[in-house]
């Protein structure tokens, strides 16, 4: 069955960085540019715009390789906090350095780290230090009195001045960060005034992909993205801004609505004139242009808004999230009219650990086929329906033991034996390494093993939170997963 996709991706590549080019032309040659959200692994956008690439910006940036260049901005304070990326656990400073690591990888020129809020923090002072002995050239922006109300202050020798000047060679000057908060649109600015200082003349523009501008307020796309902040109090909104100087309805987000104002008198102040009439006005996102099937995509919306709100109850029971985040997915699920059933996998987990008495779960594959899996002897229900999904793909009997015994127990004795394991079930990624060593003896396991690229787009749901190792094995599957929010033991530690 071929798969539907609702989103055009080379379309998208095309339209976006033609429109940027044009941004560039707008200024005279030279335009710094926000990017927002994540250029790597934009996995929230292919979720809910089917057909979306991860890494669809980082391409569209390949197309324009010859005219970027990338500073990557983190906050001194970030710094100082060992603050850590909740998606890949590694701390700001050592994201900033695999950027660009990645970047140089992709035959794009990173020409420096700029680290904002700087005020003498000891760690900042450290990786400052780190970067010079790995020749990366850095600068220093530093905390700015007043920021953001008091332009006359901002817009001074004292305010943007006191910052060091980032020294750039490309028209594009993309600016992007390890997460938010890292002072991507103040390092944009304060580009603006020493250029203008200068006499050169430069220009602003953000990238952002959500919420889409021109999609509706209560889009099922718009509506993903405030389930996907719904830690950071974003809120979609109309554009007054956009609506009174034009006329038009458009979309945008609380913060980008409050600081307009303040955007506006800083441009006036640096350049004498503002660009800009509204915030949309300051986009550059083609993404809502290149949505080809409009149903599909509120589908893969709907479902996105589902794991969050379900991601979000498991985040709470584990401390990591709070009563006010879950309210908010509720009414985001209200307004989006999203309710468990639009997903058959959740109600089947329930029924079979009910029928078993037992952790169960459930998994929808992409081509519409319900999977379930029980917790037996040697397998956990990760682990069962796991394979219970790849005998169906496979079209083999259900009733065929794919692994025997023979290979399962030595891992189960020597996980209790000899590496301190208390459960002798196999993990996911266990049960797979022994359908492999199956698969040299067995040509049904070999056949079953051939089937995990079918699994990528599944959806699957658990009775009970399973282990943080078979969620990492289902994602790298590219099944989306999901549990309950309550674990397998009654206990105050959870590993």
């Amino acid at each position: 069955m071929a798969k539907k996709f609702g989103f055009d991706n080379e379309k998208y590549l095309s339209m976006q960085s033609e429109h940027i080019r044009e941004r560039i032309d707008q200024f005279g040659g030279k335009l710094y540019l926000e990017f927002g959200g994540k250029l790597f692994d934009d996995f929230h956008a292919s979720r809910v715009l089917p057909g979306f690439q991860p890494d669809s910006k980082v391409r569209m940036l390949q197309q324009l390789r010859d005219d970027v260049e990338i500073v990557i901005a983190v906050n001194a304070n970030d710094i100082e906090k060992n603050k850590v990326r909740g998606d890949l656990g590694i701390t700001y400073d050592d994201d900033c350095l695999r950027l660009m690591d990645s970047f140089r990888a992709l035959g794009l020129y990173v020409g420096s780290i700029v680290v904002t809020q700087y005020a003498g923090q000891g760690a900042a002072d450290t990786f400052l230090k780190r970067l010079e002995s790995l020749g990366i050239r850095s600068y220093r922006h530093y905390p700015i009195a007043g920021y953001p109300s008091d332009v006359a202050h901002i817009v001074s020798d004292e305010g943007f001045g006191k910052n060091d000047f980032i020294e750039t060679g490309h028209s594009l000057v993309v600016v992007t960060a390890p997460g938010p908060g890292s002072g991507k649109m103040a390092t944009c600015l304060s580009q603006l005034y020493h250029e203008h200082q200068r006499g050169v003349s430069a220009g602003y523009a953000k990238f952002e992909t959500f919420p889409i501008w021109n999609l509706p307020l209560k889009h099922p796309v718009n509506l993903a993205y405030e389930a996907a902040t719904a830690d950071l109090n974003d809120v979609n909104m109309i554009d007054p801004f956009h609506l009174d100087a034009y006329g038009v309805t458009t979309v945008n987000y609380n913060r980008d609505v409050e600081i307009f104002p303040v955007l506006r008198a800083i441009f006036e102040r640096i350049q004498d004139k503002c660009p800009y009439q509204s915030p949309p006005d300051m986009g550059v996102n083609m993404a809502g242009s290149c949505i080809v099937d409009d149903e599909l995509c509120r589908k893969a919306s709907r479902m996105e808004i589902l794991r969050r709100y379900y991601n979000t109850l498991v985040a709470r029971v584990r401390g990591e999230a709070d009563d006010e985040q879950v309210r908010k997915l509720e009414i985001v699920m209200q307004r989006a009219e999203v309710t468990p059933d639009i997903c058959p996998a959740y109600a089947a987990a329930l029924a079979k650990a009910e029928e078993t008495g037992a952790p169960a779960g459930a998994m929808v594959l992409p081509d519409g086929r319900l999977v379930t899996g029980k917790t037996s002897s040697l397998l956990g229900a990760s682990a069962s329906m796991l394979v219970n999904a790849l005998k169906v793909l496979g079209r083999i009997d259900d009733e065929l033991d794919l692994i025997s015994d023979m290979v399962i127990m030595p891992i189960s004795d020597l996980k209790t034996r000899h590496l301190g394991h208390n459960n002798p079930r196999l993990h996911s990624d266990e049960m797979l390494l022994a359908l492999a060593i199956s698969g040299l003896t067995n040509p049904l396991a070999a056949r079953a093993q051939k089937q995990l690229d079918k699994l990528k787009g599944s959806d699957a749901h658990f009775s009970v939170i399973i282990s943080e190792e078979d969620i990492q094995l289902y994602k790298r599957l590219g099944i989306h997963v999901t549990c309950e929010p309550k674990y397998e033991v009654n206990r105050l530690y959870h590993k």
